[in-house]
């Protein structure tokens, strides 16, 4: 008898009692399984083709089974990047009455690549180091929430391009454990962990050949250590802000960028004070994905780095319209309607004519933001954009040579004048 347990959604469940429950899963006929890419497991790991759709069944003990179905779905109900559940087929029995090892069911993460064949495969020269920065996000986040790994290697963890952004996802929880709160010394026993299994698996790629020869595993190890302890620091600071000093978001952003990172998700708390807590959720990007962010958002055709910073404007301005008295999260697109006429367009729109072929409108404005941090850092409190836009325009802007069209006087290259 098998009790087959699913885990309840919102979209109809897989019928799977056809399937051969009575039968090790190893056993189970091969034209039921299809070949994934997929990492190494001590137990037998197969994936199912059910109508249309790939599932990931793994055989271990009906205690594990259960207890990693548990695990997985508290990663899952913090908004952490797992695979999804299904259920947990139990109580299985052979023809001859003796009892099998339990199946959890999950859903087959999609354009997903493990850890391994992207360090080994066709085109994956120098993803290993966006790679070690997405597994060093993966390892803080879950750390945040009190989730303690136990087992971080290359076979568990798979690796997904998520609209630009590079994306961990935790994929065997079966060593895991959940705290309140994670003490230093297990975060750091977690991260030792990491580094052993993902070292050990860097060196038998190696010695099988497999590994691009600028690729040393100690260096790629003692990266995600620095990393990892980078980003920690960074996250776990808490800066409160008072109500006029919007500008502090723009500078802890500033520091994520610095180190690497982009932002996906930013909150801000507001306490019956008026004081307000900032947290930020860190991913990993790849080169171009803010110019084409922007443009989708805006309309606005930036350079990389100009539209890094205007997303950053963007979302700090979105975050802190939510954290105001009666505010809520807003829609992306009213966002990013929102700062668009409330501060790109005023601020580029007061370039004075004769001023115009000085800078372009997205790098003027960057230039009006980096002017207002630094005055409002001077000033103790936020300066105003206005006045930050009128101050750059007097003492700045006026003193610039117009850039739109350097004119050459001979062969030199040398503009007029210089």
């Amino acid at each position: 008898m098998v009790a087959l347990t699913l885990k309840t959604s919102n979209r109809a469940q897989p019928n799977f009692l056809e399937f051969p429950w009575s039968t090790p899963l190893e056993q189970w006929p091969d034209e039921l399984a299809v070949r994934l890419p997929r990492g190494r497991h001590r137990h037998v790991v197969r994936f199912i083709n059910h109508e249309g759709t790939f599932f990931a069944f793994k055989e271990i003990s009906p205690e594990l089974a259960h207890k990693e179905f548990e695990l997985l779905e508290f990663l899952k109900e913090e908004g952490l990047p797992v695979v999804d559940l299904v259920g947990v087929a139990d109580t299985r029995t052979n023809a001859d009455g003796e009892e099998l090892d339990a199946i959890l069911i999950t859903e087959h993460l999609q354009y997903s690549l493990p850890y391994l064949y992207l360090f080994a495969g066709p085109g994956s020269d120098g993803l290993h180091v966006k790679l070690v920065d997405a597994l060093a996000v993966l390892l803080c986040r879950i750390h945040l929430v009190g989730f303690f790994w136990g087992d971080c290697s290359l076979g568990n963890a798979l690796f997904r391009r998520d609209a630009g952004a590079l994306v961990a996802y935790l994929v065997d929880t079966e060593t895991g454990a959940t705290e309140d709160r994670l003490t230093d010394g297990q975060r750091g026993h977690d991260l030792d962990i990491a580094v052993d299994n993902i070292a050990g698996g860097l060196y038998e790629l190696e010695a099988l050949g497999k590994l691009p020869a600028d690729v040393d595993p100690i260096d790629v190890v003692d990266s995600l250590r620095v990393r990892y302890h980078e980003l920690w620091n960074e996250l776990t600071r808490t800066d409160e802000l008072n109500g006029d000093e919007l500008y502090r978001i723009a500078e802890r952003l500033g520091r994520l960028n610095e180190l690497g990172f982009d932002t996906a998700e930013m909150e801000i708390r507001q306490d019956e004070d008026g004081r307000r807590q900032v947290r930020f959720r860190p991913v990993v990007v790849e080169e171009g994905h803010h110019r084409r962010e922007l443009q989708r958002l805006t309309g606005i055709e930036a350079q990389e780095n100009q539209a890094r910073r205007l997303l950053r404007a963007l979302h700090g301005y979105g975050a802190w319209l939510a954290s105001e008295p009666g505010g809520s999260e807003l829609p992306e697109a009213i966002v990013a309607y929102r700062w668009l006429t409330e501060r790109y367009q005023p601020t580029v729109a007061s370039i004075p004519p004769e001023m115009t072929a000085k800078l372009d409108e997205p790098e003027f404005y960057v230039q009006v933001i980096e002017h207002l941090w630094y005055l409002s850092e001077d000033l103790g409190h936020d300066f105003g954009l206005v006045n930050a836009t009128n101050d750059y325009i007097d003492n700045v802007l006026s003193a610039l040579p117009e850039e739109e069209a350097v004119i050459v006087t001979d062969e030199s290259g040398m503009p007029e004048g210089a």
